[in-house]
């Protein structure tokens, strides 16, 4: 699987890594539902035997669980991947969620992470949302300074725009963004990413298949199933009217990746691999079939016609 240097950083990433927010479980704000443990595991394990050789979590996954889950995968393993995760998300005794970017809070939070992961050090710790925005300087010296300490090797962003990248890059550089992207989320095709091109920041993106929306195995049927502590249900992605366009479009991404013997969820992936600001899309996997689904993502590469009819295709999307 060819690799692609992360920034100006000394990792070099797989195409795709393993994302482990769905495997957090349910219980909690931005929960999938219910998770069985051994299959999130089995599915850990399983990106790593197929090449992955990062895994993208975040304390606030089942409010510690999936930091813990990926833990129990990785004990053991000979050249273990590369453990990135996130902070500035925080939970009460009730589990409710709140934002924090004060530097005490960071600090407890690292420290509570290198627990849970049962490491020495974060590979790539990051902060997970630019909020409260006013303690953005204050969260980000705190993060260079975790990294002095050598808690963390390298710092990235999650989420945040342009003018918020250059207010923290002149108190420590920014190794790598972590934002939304996909078919039906292409915003920062417009600033971020030649941005991050311009700047050498790696650029890792988040939800390329929009949460299985765009997998090919999505229905009206499922989602109307959805548990009751699956977040999906209230994303507008998954509502009419929008519903029914986006399985379409899945549909017709079925129809690109059959001649290829691929899934419409790896034609997405693909999509967005394609740009050359690009290093690796983050891909959650439930159970080891699911993973079995995208690999072939990594290697697959769309031709110029087949993204021109892609685009095409969504042009004539509603808006």
């Amino acid at each position: 699987m060819q690799k692609k240097q992360l920034g100006t950083t000394d990792m070099h990433l797989t195409p795709v890594g393993f994302g482990s927010w769905a495997i957090g479980g349910g219980n909690w704000e931005y929960g999938w539902g219910a998770q069985d443990d051994g299959d999130a595991i089995a599915a850990i394990e399983r990106a790593v035997e197929l090449g992955i050789n990062w895994i993208d979590t975040a304390a606030v996954y089942g409010l510690g669980h999936s930091e813990e889950l990926v833990a129990t995968a990785i004990a053991g393993m000979r050249g273990r991947p590369y453990i990135f995760t996130k902070c500035s998300l925080v939970w009460d005794g009730s589990r409710k969620v709140g934002n924090s970017l004060k530097a005490d809070s960071i600090k407890r939070e690292c420290e509570a992470s290198l627990t849970r992961l049962k490491v020495d050090a974060i590979d790539l710790y990051q902060i997970h949302w630019p909020n409260p925005e006013d303690d953005l300087e204050e969260g980000w010296q705190e993060m260079a300074c975790l990294k002095e300490e050598g808690l963390v090797r390298h710092i990235g962003a999650s989420n945040f725009t342009v003018d918020q990248l250059r207010r923290v890059i002149p108190i420590a550089p920014v190794a790598s963004i972590q934002p939304p992207y996909s078919m039906l989320r292409p915003a920062i095709e417009q600033a971020l990413l030649p941005f991050c091109l311009e700047e050498k920041i790696g650029v890792i993106v988040y939800s390329p298949m929009l949460s299985g929306m765009l997998t090919g195995a999505m229905t009206r049927e499922r989602v109307a199933n959805f548990a009751k502590d699956d977040w999906r249900r209230n994303n507008k992605e998954f509502q009419e009217p929008r519903l029914s366009a986006n399985i379409e479009l899945a549909g017709f991404l079925s129809k690109i990746s059959a001649s290829h013997g691929r899934s419409a969820g790896e034609v997405a992936i693909a999509w967005t691999l394609r740009h050359p600001a690009v290093t690796g899309a983050i891909v959650g996997g439930r159970n080891a079939a699911q993973v079995d689904g995208i690999i072939g993502a990594a290697e697959f590469r769309l031709s110029e016609d087949e993204i021109a009819a892609i685009m095409a295709y969504l042009a004539g999307m509603p808006k």
